[in-house]
């Protein structure tokens, strides 16, 4: 598997006609079990989901310290989903096996996205309470972590992983992974302004974007990336034929949306709200778009599907964000705050247990 070539495209913006012929069967067969194949992979979803946004002790503790481990565990996640799929084989194994490294190495980025925003101190990343200068992770190297997905992200389906799809599965990840961290930390260091309390063991930094702005942005582009790239499958780039063109469009089109979107709604709204309803968007459309592969509404033509999609991603993500935000406000966070737990319980619990059940356990136990 680590020298099988990659096709062209990322399967999922490939236009239907260019398709493997085995991807399209698989595809068939999955539509075929649809909406049911969804509803029997939310028994797994749910509780994992939960579990990320409660298990250290309730949900204030989860945020602290799940928060910042689980979002430097999605940029290896996107790689065994985007790059490696079915490594190290087609196996009921091999989901557990992606599981363990995605952990492993999403508590290395951790620590390693402590060094760059303060000093190691494991206190700082496993200690709910960590004592001065133990350099928190949480909220500090949240932009550091959303940077390195959103460029994960963008480089993987708008740029179509180009031209690192050239390489075989293995070496093509562990590029795009460097890749995505090399646009972090460029983003880190001359983007992202901060003023840690003293003593916390935090490096100021005086960039032209609050952290927590930084933040909204970069959901705000996520956003705009799962809505033309996995809900609408790569549509309506995917029709032009020549590589440099589309990709050149495509990235236009998702960068300056998300600014555009991300100025005009933060005139009237904070950062973090617009954080957290960004979460619960990209959540919603990872359940409609890739846990259940827009089966939910019947069969329609394709410009009336793709409105639909939408409709049914933007009343979901409503309800997850007025349920979510109604909780939180009963609860105190401390260090954080009720739409910083929204955007945790939608981003780092939901939407990262939709991609390791569909994407990384390729729907474990009831099959691809």
């Amino acid at each position: 598997m680590t020298s099988v070539a990659l096709p062209e495209r990322p399967a999922i913006s490939t236009p239907p006609g260019l398709q493997r012929p085995s991807v399209a069967a698989a595809q068939r067969r999955r539509l075929a079990r649809q909406p049911a194949l969804g509803f029997a992979g939310l028994l797994l979803v749910v509780p994992i989901a939960v579990a990320l946004a409660f298990a250290v002790d309730g949900p204030a503790r989860s945020l602290v310290v799940l928060g910042p481990l689980v979002g430097f565990s999605l940029v290896p996640t996107a790689a065994v989903a985007f790059w490696w799929q079915d490594w190290p084989g087609d196996a009921w194994y091999s989901g557990w096996l992606n599981t363990v490294f995605i952990a492993a190495l999403g508590v290395g980025l951790t620590f390693l996205g402590q060094v760059v925003i303060g000093s190691f101190d494991p206190r700082g990343v496993f200690d709910p309470n960590p004592p001065p200068g133990a350099s928190p992770t949480f909220p500090a190297a949240l932009p550091l972590a959303g940077a390195a997905f959103t460029a994960m992200l963008q480089f993987t389906l708008v740029c179509e992983g180009w031209p690192a799809r050239r390489l075989p599965r293995l070496p093509a990840g562990v590029v795009a992974m460097a890749v995505a961290w090399g646009a972090a930390l460029f983003v880190y260091y001359f983007a992202t302004g901060l003023a840690p309390p003293p003593g916390s063991g935090l490096r100021p930094r005086t960039g032209p974007l609050p952290a927590a702005s930084l933040g909204a942005l970069l959901a705000v582009t996520g956003v705009w990336q799962v809505w033309f790239y996995v809900t609408w499958r790569g549509w309506p780039f995917r029709r032009i034929g020549r590589r440099w063109l589309r990709l050149l469009v495509a990235n236009a089109v998702v960068v300056a949306g998300a600014w555009a979107s991300f100025t005009l709604v933060h005139r009237a709204v904070s950062a973090p709200v617009i954080t957290a309803g960004s979460g619960a968007l990209i959540a919603a459309g990872l359940v409609v778009s890739m846990l259940f592969e827009n089966a939910v509404r019947p069969h329609v033509p394709a410009r009336v599907d793709r409105g639909l999609s939408v409709a049914v991603i933007a009343a979901l993500a409503t309800a997850l964000f007025a349920v979510l935000t109604a909780y939180a406000r009963t609860v105190d966070f401390g260090r954080g705050d009720p739409a910083d737990w929204v955007t945790h319980a939608c981003l780092n619990a939901l939407a990262f247990s939709v991609i390791l059940h569909v994407a990384v356990g390729r729907r474990w136990p009831f099959g691809d």
